[in-house]
């Protein structure tokens, strides 16, 4: 295995995201070859990182002894977790340590801790004693009975969770319905897709390149990987100890983006988008920013014209709904749609000038939006909230269009 000869960390691999078949340098363990590699991704995790390393490498001593590593990712963690990780490795011969220092991102640190692993097995477990590690031993056990997928849920006999809030029983039982909506020929598999407790088959997902966003690694195995047997192994995820949280609204927003980037990729849509150039995952973002912008426009028009509130005329509620619902579409699209070249232009000259051009399209847009509102309701369908609602899709299209040749240029970036 490389290591780092001046503090013996492993080297980071760099380029595409994607697993050997073969491991790239085995350790030479005797007899057998290393069975199961297990990915521990860390960041601020000094107060658990020892107690973790302790409890693992004892229950896999007695399970499958010399026959495991475990491999610590650490993203440079402030607390210098990786410090802490690394001077365990005298009294734990098992363990290995990568520290990040170029990338973050829970997801793409396991794999690259999956591209140094030498094991056939491939494991990740949370830093934070979340996830109990006596499970670990079931798992392993699911896959050397045939299994390609081994995954810990709390959604299957024996599995729950020890006190979330109701609020967040909720988001994450929404988020799997959504998930089944979007992608159900791959959340369908498993009942707890959000898992990041699992075990895969080296096998099962080599040479495909994985492109994970956020921290459902999961999706992207059964995605993008050959899995055709899963096992399904009970948990009761804990509350952690020591540290803090990590988890966010952002997760929730990054799970969504990873289902329709995945759901593009896999199926008709990804093709046909590859065949006419057009960029249809990045229309569904700009898409789910205007469906946001509806409930803001439909809402304020209500309060604006309905005649049971103020009663203004439909044209001049129009506009002044409008002129609101295409602030809110802003400030999401610049910080997730075009995210990739709001990056990269983050000057608040920049910034205003793309807001500028934004607003210059979409108020033509608006235009486009009151002519057809207007025609429709007068014309075709009575009703003023059908009438708008075909209006929003019309000028959707033409504001997607303009804005994508025209507010976020790549051209633009210096």
């Amino acid at each position: 295995m490389k290591t780092n000869s001046s503090n013996l960390l492993l080297t980071v691999p760099t380029g595409p995201l994607k697993i050997l078949d073969l491991p790239p340098n085995p350790v030479d363990t005797g007899s057998e070859s290393i069975h199961l590699s297990l990915v521990i991704p860390t960041y601020k995790e000094r107060d658990n990182i020892k107690n973790v390393v302790s409890i693992l490498s004892q229950l896999l001593d007695e399970s499958i002894p010399g026959n495991y590593e475990l491999i610590v990712v650490d993203d440079d963690s402030p607390d210098r977790t990786w410090e802490i990780a690394q001077s365990l490795t005298t009294e734990y011969p098992q363990l290995r340590v990568m520290r990040r220092q170029q990338e973050r991102g829970l997801s793409s640190a396991v794999i690259r801790g999956w591209q140094a692993a030498t094991g056939n097995v491939l494991g990740v477990i949370d830093g934070d004693l979340q996830h109990p590690p006596e499970v670990l031993i079931q798992l392993l056990r699911s896959v050397d009975q045939g299994a390609d997928l081994a995954v810990a849920s709390r959604h299957v006999e024996g599995g729950g969770v020890s006190s979330w809030s109701v609020v967040r029983r909720f988001l994450s039982r929404g988020a799997q319905l959504l998930g089944l909506v979007i992608l159900p020929g791959v959340l369908g598999r498993v009942s707890d897709p959000m898992s990041g407790y699992f075990m895969v088959r080296r096998s099962a997902i080599a040479n495909a390149t994985l492109n994970p966003v956020g921290y459902k690694i999961l999706l992207e195995v059964i995605g993008r990987g050959k899995v055709d047997q899963v096992a399904e192994v009970g948990y009761v995820f804990c509350e952690r100890k020591e540290g803090e949280s990590k988890v966010t609204w952002k997760q929730y927003i990054d799970y969504i983006h990873h289902l329709v980037r995945l759901r593009l990729s896999t199926g008709r849509a990804g093709q046909l988008s590859k065949k006419v150039n057009f960029p249809i995952g990045r229309f569904l973002r700009f898409g789910l920013v205007g469906f946001s912008g509806v409930f803001v426009d439909m809402g304020l028009l209500y309060l604006l014209s309905d005649p049971t509130t103020l009663a203004l005329p439909l044209t001049r509620s129009k506009i002044i709904a409008g002129e609101i619902a295409i602030l809110n579409n802003f400030f999401w699209n610049d910080a997730w749609t075009f995210a990739d070249v709001s990056a990269r232009q983050q000057e608040w000259h920049q910034r205003r000038k793309r807001f500028l051009k934004f607003n210059a399209v979409c108020l033509a847009g608006l235009l486009l939006n009151v002519l057809i509102l207007n025609l429709v309701y007068n014309f075709i369908i009575p009703n003023r909230y059908i009438a708008n609602f075909i209006a929003i899709a019309v000028a959707t299209i033409w504001n997607f269009w303009i804005n994508l040749k025209l507010s976020w240029r790549v051209t633009d970036v210096k």
